[in-house]
């Protein structure tokens, strides 16, 4: 005697539009960034760890207080501030291109893509100059009795405790500082310059994809809402890693 199972599927929602109605594929984006939210959380909660259980660490106002053609010009934080706007300012263009596509405005995504994607690139390029500063740049640090002339980097941290009564061109003398500065500055920053670049391809391959009407053929403009997603979470990210590292 055969036996024949029958499927049942149960319909847990029978009254008008779901609350859950979301689009596949951006429930897959808020998954990832949500994932990518927990790698960077680790991240700072490991650096605070170790920054707290030191006895002294630099001072941002020190240490980040160089700008662009300003020469030995003491301007703590105007740099960063300047990069910081920078991508705020791409957000806002995000929003616009997002905006743009929920109207099916071809035109408009193009133009607010293309300036989201100038702003990504203006801020890779100021984190690069402020790399290239740091890495390059030379500091007198008092070392086992002589004065050595350090950049910091992943094994150098010129930005240690003043060495008193000690000077060098006018300028005061240190002492090294801790190592972890570095390898947790130049990590978590570099990881963060990753996202930016990452979403800086994404954004060209979306503004690629609307110029050749994949979008407007399939009636809907999806894809630059996801975009603008990950845009938006790395946008919020940097807020917290510029609040760890150049505020606190």
């Amino acid at each position: 005697m055969a036996t024949q199972a029958t499927a049942h599927q149960t319909k847990w929602w029978s009254g008008g539009k779901s609350p859950f109605n979301l689009e596949y594929g951006k429930l897959m984006m808020w998954y990832f960034l949500m994932s990518d939210a927990f790698t960077f959380g680790a991240f700072l909660i490991s650096y605070g760890t170790i920054r707290f259980s030191q006895n002294f660490w630099p001072d941002p106002n020190v240490v980040f207080n160089a700008f662009p053609g300003a020469g030995h010009a003491n301007l703590p934080l105007a740099f960063v501030s300047v990069m910081t706007f920078i991508l705020i300012i791409s957000s806002v263009t995000m929003v616009l291109a997002v905006h743009a596509g929920h109207k099916g405005d071809k035109q408009g995504v193009i133009k607010w893509l293309a300036w989201t994607i100038v702003g990504g690139i203006a801020f890779l390029g100021c984190q690069a100059w402020e790399w290239h500063h740091l890495i390059t740049g030379e500091h007198a640090v008092l070392v086992d009795g002589k004065i050595e002339m350090w950049g910091q980097n992943m094994r150098h941290n010129p930005w240690g405790p003043i060495a008193e009564g000690i000077t060098h061109n006018g300028h005061h003398v240190r002492t090294p500082g801790p190592v972890a500065f570095g390898g947790y500055f130049f990590g978590i920053t570099g990881f963060h310059g990753f996202h930016v670049f990452s979403g800086v391809v994404i954004n060209i391959i979306m503004l690629i994809m609307t110029q050749k009407n994949v979008f407007q053929n399939r009636g809907h403009y999806l894809m630059i809402e996801k975009a603008g997603l990950y845009w938006h979470f790395v946008d919020l990210v940097w807020v917290f890693v510029f609040l760890c590292f150049y505020l606190i």
